[in-house]
């Protein structure tokens, strides 16, 4: 029983902090755009490394490739 002194304020403390890192994050825009991250990853074929990986995978399916730049 004498335990519950102590766990009853800690849980209103954890609960407080959760509510006050929540209200942080809504007050400083983590939540505004969800959607842009998820979209993102469906049309990044214009970054120049990805680019550059498809070349090569390009050269090394048509066997454009000399044979010292082949890896063992």
């Amino acid at each position: 029983m004498t335990v519950l002194y102590i766990l009853v304020p800690i849980a209103i403390l954890l609960v407080i902090l959760a509510i006050w890192v929540f209200n942080w994050a809504v007050n400083n825009g983590q939540y505004d755009d969800l959607d842009s991250p998820a979209h993102s990853i469906l049309f990044d074929e214009d970054d120049p490394a990805h680019l550059a990986a498809q070349s090569q995978h390009d050269k090394a399916k048509t066997g454009d490739e000399s044979p010292d730049d082949k890896s063992v």
